[in-house]
């Protein structure tokens, strides 16, 4: 991977990580069509710039983070990501294997995209307008909606978890919030994980010029994040799903139909 690449990967996360598009499923497909590696360094570099992206969640929020007084919002995000990280523990190597693989990410794109078209109507009367009003069955619930995205890259983890809330009762923007600080414990962890096991097993990666590509993508991934973060916010609250539903839907088949037409079987 060079700094072009890294770039390009880390405004494609940017843009993608909040919107209910699948960030990680975005990643994988450009990286294979720009023809990048899917070595150890790329796998590790596509997690870590997510946290970038995630921590413009704390600049935004930074009172609501750091207002130690309220302990219940901490405890609330701790029980929210337990499925997570017990999910993601038990899995790791089944989902790694599916990330290599695009065209599950497009059949999730595609299946996620027509639940995302009908969502706002079976959550038509939400009660929860504040994150004060979640209880902790409610993360805990939240929760376990995360996991889908944990098993099967592509359906969004953003969409998994305001889809969660809305089912739980919250309005799409205190849904939409509650996502993105959940987003903040869930890949701290993922990334301290994925640190670890490269410095365990692979200390080499972290040499000079790979630190230099993980900076700037870094830098890059949080400064589009804060600006999509603000954008998601304002759109999600006036009009919905139904344009990322259709766009999932279009990207999908998109995807598919490429995927077959170069494949040696339909040749």
């Amino acid at each position: 991977m060079d700094y072009i690449q890294a770039i390009l990967l880390a405004i494609i996360e940017g843009v993608t990580e909040f919107l209910p598009v699948s960030s990680t499923g975005h990643m994988v497909i450009f990286s294979s069509f720009m023809g990048i590696e899917k070595d150890d360094f790329t796998k590790l570099f596509e997690i870590v710039i997510q946290l970038a992206a995630i921590l413009s969640v704390v600049a935004i929020y930074w009172r609501k983070f750091f207002d130690f007084k309220r302990l219940g919002f901490y405890v609330k995000l701790m029980i929210a990501v337990i499925p997570a990280l017990f999910i993601g523990g038990l899995f790791k190597k089944h989902i790694e294997k599916m990330m290599e693989t695009p065209v599950v990410i497009s059949l999730m794109l595609l299946i996620g995209g027509i639940v995302l078209i009908f969502v706002d109507k079976w959550f038509p009367n939400p009660k929860i307008t504040d994150e004060a009003q979640i209880t902790n069955k409610k993360a805990l619930t939240i929760g376990f909606y995360q996991t889908l995205a944990v098993v099967f890259p592509g359906t969004s983890r953003s969409a998994a978890t305001i889809i969660g809330g809305m089912e739980q009762k919250l309005d799409r923007r205190t849904a939409a919030e509650f996502s993105f600080f959940l987003a903040v414990p869930t890949m701290l962890a993922a990334t301290v994980k994925s640190i670890y096991d490269v410095w365990k097993n692979s200390p080499e990666i972290l040499n000079t010029d790979n630190l230099g590509i993980l900076a700037v993508g870094n830098i890059i991934a949080f400064l589009v994040s804060y600006a999509s973060i603000k954008f998601l916010i304002n759109y999600l609250t006036k009009n919905g799903f139904k344009v990322f539903g259709y766009y999932r839907i279009a990207l999908g088949i998109i995807l598919l139909a490429i995927y077959y037409f170069e494949s040696p079987v339909a040749a």
